[in-house]
């Protein structure tokens, strides 16, 4: 009977093991695909697969490198970009559960497809589809870069980047978030890393402007809305203005 009970464990630990990296391998294909995509988009509508005259393909980059994709699959994603079939980004707007305001970007070749699957998605989670302009007013277009954060030296960090003309900074447990011009993502990066600080993750945001306080025991049911609307194959990106008390 030990026997049997330590076999059937240990095959039990192995398909636990198993599953959860076939979890997170299907997670990591997923954002490889989003990424990809937004490399695609960026060639074809950014001015072409050279990133030194394309500045968004170069910010697309930058932001496949911070998410560790392998370099074989960012030039991939460049060389068949010319062939694959068109893209087209539409931002979604309308309002979760809440009150709470939502942005959603999508990638998408089929525009009715996505937009009725949007729909659906929004009203399920309790919210609903807005037109054009009813919460993007609240959002500003921006980049952002996050830093790893030296707590020791935390304020030395800070007024480095004030003076190296960063916007904003927000100041975490773990890291520093620093948000800039859109245009000046890619140079701002090299600059920060010429000034030795770590670069975790670059990337083109919509940012919110006013939040919306709510209690923390609305999180889970935000939390479950945002994701089941990220889940959808043609989304890139999600964002609220949902801050907890």
């Amino acid at each position: 009977m030990t026997i049997i009970s330590s076999d059937m464990s240990g095959h039990s630990k192995w398909s636990t093991i198993k599953r959860q990296k076939e979890t997170k391998d299907i997670a990591k294909s997923k954002v490889f695909s989003r990424l990809s995509r937004a490399i695609s988009i960026a060639v074809k509508s950014g001015g072409g697969p050279d990133p030194n005259s394309n500045y968004k393909l170069r910010i697309a980059i930058d932001t496949a490198r911070s998410a560790n994709m392998p370099k074989d699959n960012i030039e991939r994603a460049i060389s068949k970009a010319s062939s694959s079939a068109d893209l087209y980004e539409i931002t979604y707007e309308g309002f979760g559960p809440n009150g709470i305001s939502v942005m959603v970007e999508t990638a998408t070749d089929n525009k009715n497809r996505t937009s009725q699957e949007i729909k659906n998605l929004l009203e399920r989670g309790g919210g609903s589809l807005g037109g054009p302009g009813s919460v993007s007013f609240n959002f500003e277009h921006k980049g952002f870069i996050q830093i790893q954060k030296d707590v020791a030296l935390v304020e030395a960090q800070m007024l480095k980047l004030i003076d190296l003309g960063v916007e904003n900074i927000d100041d975490n447990p773990s890291t520093l978030d620093v948000y800039v011009s859109p245009s000046e993502l890619s140079t701002k990066k090299e600059l920060l890393e010429k000034n030795n600080f770590i670069i975790l993750k670059t990337e083109l945001i919509q940012k919110a402007i006013n939040l919306i306080n709510l209690p923390k025991e609305s999180r889970e049911k935000i939390d479950k809305f945002i994701d089941a609307i990220y889940d959808h194959d043609d989304v890139q990106a999600v964002y609220t203005n949902a801050s907890y008390n």
